[in-house]
C-alpha cells in the first residue's frame, strides 16, 4: 500500500512495484490509474475508514506530502499531512500487520528535519516530528516483526521541489532506486544523498545558533 501514489516518488515506487509482480494498494487525493486505487485526502475524516477497508499488506509506504510556504494556514497543512497524516496511517495499519505476523512501513522524511526554516516553518517541523516518530515506531515494533524505515531525501526533482537552490538535487528514478534498495534491506534509516545529509549536519546546528542568538540580542 502507498499513500500519496499520484504523482512524484509515489507514482514512480507504484510503477516500479508494479512491475516487479507486486500487488499495490494505492491512497491520494487525485485519480492514478494503477492497480488498485483509493481517491481520498489524508487529511479527511474518512482516511482512516478507507484505510479500514484495506486487507493486511507486506509494505506500507507514506508518501504524501506538502511543501505550501504561502501562509500559516499552508504551515498547518504540512503538519497535518506530513504528520499526522503518517501517523493516522500507522494507527490503523500496524495492528493488521501485527495480527498477520510482520511487516515493513517507509516513511518519506526529508533532510530538512534538521533544519529551521523561516520560509516553511511547517515543512521543517513536520519533517522533524516524522523521522523521530518513525525511529520510535521501529525501536517498539522491529523486535515485534515490523520493520519501520525513515528515508531522509534531500532535494528530489518534483513538484516540491521549490527552493531556488537545490543542492545535489537527484531525480524521480533514483530516489526510487534507493526506496527498492530499503524495500530489500530494511534500514531504520536511510538519509539520501550523503552529501547533502553532511551539509545539513552541520548547517542545521549553525541555523539554531542563529536563531537563539536573534532572539537573545533582539
Amino acid at each position: 500500500m502507498i499513500v500519496g501514489n499520484s504523482d512524484g516518488i509515489g507514482l514512480a515506487l507504484s510503477r516500479r512495484l508494479i512491475a516487479a509482480g507486486w500487488d499495490v494498494t494505492g491512497l491520494s487525493r487525485s485519480a492514478a490509474d494503477l492497480g488498485t486505487h483509493h481517491v481520498v485526502d489524508v487529511t479527511s475524516p474518512h482516511f482512516s475508514e478507507v484505510l479500514a477497508g484495506v486487507d493486511a499488506v507486506d509494505l506500507c509506504v507514506y508518501a504524501a506530502g506538502v511543501g505550501e510556504i504561502d501562509d500559516l494556514g499552508a504551515q498547518t497543512r504540512a503538519i497535518e499531512v506530513n504528520l499526522l497524516g503518517a501517523a493516522r496511517t500507522l494507527d490503523v495499519m500496524v495492528p493488521k500487520m501485527l495480527a498477520a505476523g510482520g511487516g515493513h512501513i517507509i516513511g518519506l522524511s526529508s533532510l530538512a528535519d534538521r533544519l529551521i526554516s523561516r520560509e516553511a516553518p511547517g515543512y521543517a517541523a513536520s519533517k522533524a516530528g516524522l523521522t523521530s516518530y518513525l525511529l520510535g515506531m521501529d525501536g517498539a515494533l522491529r523486535p515485534r516483526g515490523i520493520a519501520v524505515t525513515a528515508v531522509r531525501f534531500g532535494f528530489v526533482d518534483t513538484k516540491m521541489a521549490k527552493s531556488p537552490v537545490t543542492p545535489f538535487m537527484i531525480s524521480v528514478e533514483r530516489a526510487t532506486d534507493v526506496l527498492m534498495r530499503c524495500i530489500r534491506t530494511r534500514p531504520a534509516v536511510v538519509s539520501y544523498p550523503r552529501r547533502m545529509a553532511v551539509l545539513t549536519g552541520t548547517v542545521g546546528p549553525l541555523l539554531r545558533a542563529g536563531a537563539y542568538l536573534r532572539r537573545s540580542t533582539g
